[in-house]
């Protein structure tokens, strides 16, 4: 039978650390290693999987940036030596550029997000990410100047045109310049983090880009956690009329490995293609390959539903926070309330019970359901629990200083604070911080009270999200025959910080179902009063609302990380001056 253009494609999504180059590059390795034993022609791992994703301002320090460079020529070695090299291997790295970039006000130095064909030993190819983003959380006009070239390699026959993330997202640039190639394959490796329904707009993205280039798609994603990004997966194989080929699942590492029928190369591309990009092309391998003996079945994932998904998400979060930093459990006080107790739920789940340690810290003002739900949380998922009730420290306080009002109130909350920091250091747990966003947007936390901890969970997450999350947490539990970790009470009670007799949350903020849908205008929108009125919503409560988000960015400036689910988390998507007078409803 003759010969037919055909590629067994390995997509690696994988999780990498910041900085572990030497982790990174022996996952690389191991990775690699597997891809080849199943067959692969050609293998491929995410954006800056060597070095991990965002560097930040570590892209700034040449320490780095030649600690990459060496990193990367070791690798090549290495898969050599091992008997990996006839196969090539694309893999993102920090790079640096060799000459200047007067067009950006850069020297020659600058450092480049970058990639790399590594191919018998040696570097085939490298190409930096031409689109750089500057929006949210990314600032890569900070760190990084362009690539100006379309790479190309030919491996068996096909030419298979590189991008990285951006270059897909946005117009022009690699995607046209792919198709005025004549490209059989367009491979783009990613490190695009987790965003609610994002998974939804990424497959139509890499859809509409294959339809523009002209050829198969392949879009590969990074999973794991860094500092608040989480990085889903969900790498998408699509066909050059954007039908779908292969779909990943969704926070979960592992390789993806596709049979491609693919065009045969024609006359080697040169010159430039599509907004001016200079076409860089490196033949690995002229010769097609014989027929599969067996050709490999298209899989698609099933989608998690939005719920999953985003619970997922926190899961994952917290998990590659705690254990990247060397820890390896975890404290939060546990109020009966709904936060912490969906905040113990995502803690067992992401490090197992026996790793989460409970503390109920009641007040003279603490009611005994709240003491009970506490301890019945524990119950419910294993995890280890303790009361110690903060009565005598509140009264020598008290006894000292004589407090009255919110001082007495938040006064509890900051020796709850002090008490878990304690035992933190005690007993080398790091201190989880149960606040939700809408808590955060209006200010609704006690500074050094409930807002201490190394990590918050639960930050990007409104309150009336909160409550769905535990429902479906619950109703997940019943489902696979498991014991619901959240009391009912906890979901179906009003919510309330319990400070003084009485005391519920709508003292002081309005019904959440209400606030949370102004919030999402004015903190995720960016709306203005004006606009906010006009969508239906009470003048009067519109201004009371944004008078006490613009009031608190003080404190949110002084909250822990916590796992980003929106697309716009407080944090680097939302930079606000703490000093400044401009107010909505005045201008």
């Amino acid at each position: 039978m003759a010969a037919v253009p055909q590629l067994r494609l390995a997509l690696n999504q994988i999780d990498s650390t910041v900085g572990d180059l030497a982790g990174n590059a022996e996952s690389v390795l191991n990775w690699t290693r597997h891809s080849v034993e199943q067959g692969a022609h050609l293998v491929a791992f995410p954006e800056m999987a060597l070095t991990g994703y965002p560097v930040e301002d570590l892209a700034l320090r040449r320490s780095f940036v030649e600690a990459s460079r060496a990193a990367l020529v070791s690798l090549a070695a290495r898969l050599e030596a091992e008997g990996l090299g006839e196969v090539p291997v694309v893999v993102g790295y920090l790079d640096r550029s060799e000459h200047a970039q007067p067009r950006y006000g850069q020297p020659a130095g600058a450092p480049r997000n970058a990639a790399a064909v590594l191919h018998r030993g040696g570097i085939a190819l490298t190409y930096a990410k031409h689109h750089l983003p500057n929006y949210g959380v990314f600032d890569e006009f900070r760190y990084f100047v362009p690539g100006e070239t379309l790479p190309v390699i030919r491996v068996h026959g096909i030419d298979v045109a590189l991008a990285i993330c951006e270059d897909l997202w946005q117009d022009g640039g690699r995607v046209p310049a792919a198709r005025a190639a004549g490209a059989g394959l367009l491979l783009s490796i990613n490190a695009s983090p987790y965003e609610r329904e994002k998974d939804d707009t990424r497959l139509e993205l890499v859809r509409k880009r294959a339809q523009e280039a002209g050829c198969t798609t392949a879009y590969l994603a990074m999973i794991g956690g860094q500092d608040d990004l989480v990085f889903d997966g969900d790498s998408i194989v699509v066909d050059a009329r954007g039908e779908v080929i292969v779909r990943a699942p969704q926070f979960s590492e592992g390789c993806v490995l596709v049979d491609l029928d693919l065009p045969a190369a024609g006359e080697i591309p040169s010159g430039t293609a599509g907004d001016g990009l200079r076409v860089e092309h490196v033949v690995i391998s002229e010769e097609p390959l014989p027929p599969y003996e067996a050709e490999l079945t298209s899989g698609y994932a099933d989608r998690l539903d939005d719920d999953e998904e985003v619970y997922s998400a926190l899961v994952v979060g917290l998990r590659a926070y705690v254990a990247k930093n060397g820890f390896s459990s975890v404290i939060l006080g546990l109020s009966g309330g709904i936060d912490s107790a969906l905040v113990a739920a995502i803690a067992c789940d992401a490090l197992g019970a026996a790793n989460v340690h409970g503390v109920s810290m009641p007040s003279r003002y603490s009611s005994e359901h709240s003491k009970g739900d506490a301890a019945d949380l524990a119950e419910r998922t294993g995890l280890n629990f303790r009361t110690v009730p903060i009565g005598p420290m509140f009264d020598a306080y008290m006894e000292s200083l004589g407090l009255t009002g919110l001082a007495e109130e938040n006064l509890q909350a900051r020796l709850r604070g002090t008490l878990l920091m304690a035992l933190s250091n005690q007993e080398g747990h790091i201190v989880l911080a149960p606040g939700n966003k809408s808590e955060l947007a209006c200010g609704y936390s006690t500074l050094y009270g409930d807002s201490v901890g190394a990590y918050g969970p639960i930050k990007d997450v409104y309150k009336t999200s909160v409550f769905r999350l535990a429902r479906w947490r619950n109703r997940a539990a019943e489902e696979r025959g498991q014991t619901p970790p959240i009391p009912e009470s906890s979901i179906t009670k009003p919510p309330s910080a319990e400070l003084r007799p009485g005391q519920v949350d709508t003292d002081s903020l309005p019904d959440y179902d209400l606030l949370d849908r102004i919030l999402e205008l004015y903190v995720d929108r960016d709306k203005g009063r004006e606009e906010i009125v006009a969508a239906g919503f009470d003048a009067g409560l519109v201004a009371r609302v944004l008078r006490m988000v613009d009031g608190a960015e003080y404190k949110r400036r002084q909250y822990p990380p916590g796992t980003k689910i929106s697309a716009k988390g407080f944090g680097k998507d939302r930079r606000l001056p703490i000093t400044n007078r401009w107010r909505e409803e005045t201008g």
